[in-house]
């Protein structure tokens, strides 16, 4: 059917998790109080990594931007989600529901790339000490944080553009909680063969390069950790290690579950219900992986509670 048979949308449906109202209510008090966790838990690391010397080294300063890439990540996304919750409904503007998939891209291809430049960075710690001072000094630390952002939004803009260069047709329901982009081509009215050609080739760059880095950092921590002698020094690398290990199979999971396991099931729901885990859930999970078992956190932790509870003294 041609394109001009159709007529263009002004705006987008989401369908969301439920249609049903109770359940609605409980999920916008369960997804509130993971909001604020979250932004309380990533905000924390931020302020410590900030005001304590000890915490001033390049793990931490990759940290500290990875928490502050989760804030940003969920006020894009769960904000909406609750209105949406607490409404009944959810119904974007074409506008905003490219500003939110803007978002959610970017935050998330920034994410993969961050990941991949902390298992760069233990790689330097582990295999090469001698030169981590120089090859990880402040000028590189600034250097690879900012090119994660630029590059991220930048992936994100490409794809905003390739896809809000079609025009869209009735019916305009996302079967989702989020607008994502990805989503809006089963909307449009004209082909898709080359946008979903182009966007599939750039996912694949922007997820693949930094897995692959960090398969490769990881592979060369393995060698170097069986040469060692020392019980210390293997305590030493997978506790320092562990902690992002558990953060990337949390990240590439569901990506592997949704774009490179076969389909399996017909569910049409099936995409949301894993979107719940890398949007709501994962950034929730980082802050507390990175510190539950962190004894520099602790320390850090442990002095601003000392220095708040004495300057409350009278």
């Amino acid at each position: 059917m041609r394109a001009e048979n159709f007529t263009s949308e002004t705006g987008f449906i989401l369908l969301g998790l439920t249609d049903h109202r109770k359940q609605q209510i409980l999920l916008f008090v369960v997804f509130l109080t993971i909001y604020l966790l979250t932004v309380w838990g990533n905000l924390l690391i931020i302020i410590l990594v900030h005001i304590d010397a000890q915490l001033h080294t390049p793990m931490y300063f990759f940290l500290s931007h990875l928490a502050g890439m989760e804030i940003v990540y969920v006020t894009s996304t769960l904000p909406q989600t609750l209105a949406d919750l607490w409404a009944g409904n959810g119904v974007l503007s074409t506008t905003r529901c490219m500003l939110q998939g803007f978002s959610g891209l970017s935050m998330g291809s920034t994410e993969c790339l961050l990941l991949g430049v902390m298992a760069y960075d233990r790689y330097l710690a582990i295999c090469n000490p001698l030169r981590y001072a120089s090859a990880m000094d402040r000028k590189h630390q600034h250097l690879l944080a900012a090119s994660c952002w630029i590059i991220g939004c930048f992936f994100s803009m490409i794809n905003v553009v390739c896809i809000f260069r079609h025009s869209f047709c009735g019916p305009n329901h996302i079967n989702h909680f989020v607008c994502e982009l990805h989503f809006l081509l089963d909307l449009a009215c004209d082909d898709t063969k080359l946008t979903k050609a182009i966007l599939n080739g750039l996912a694949a760059f922007i997820a693949l390069v930094p897995f692959l880095v960090i398969l490769c950092s990881y592979s060369f921590i393995l060698y170097s950790v069986f040469q060692m002698h020392s019980a210390a020094g293997w305590r030493k690398a997978f506790t320092t290690c562990g902690s992002h290990l558990v953060v990337v199979t949390l990240f590439y999971g569901p990506i592997i579950s949704i774009y490179i396991i076969p389909q399996l099931t017909s569910d049409p729901d099936r995409g949301k219900q894993i979107a719940v885990l890398y949007i709501v859930v994962t950034p929730l999970l980082n802050p507390l992986i990175y510190t539950l078992r962190n004894k520099e956190v602790h320390k850090a932790l442990g002095k601003v509670l000392n220095r708040s509870s004495i300057e409350e003294k009278p």
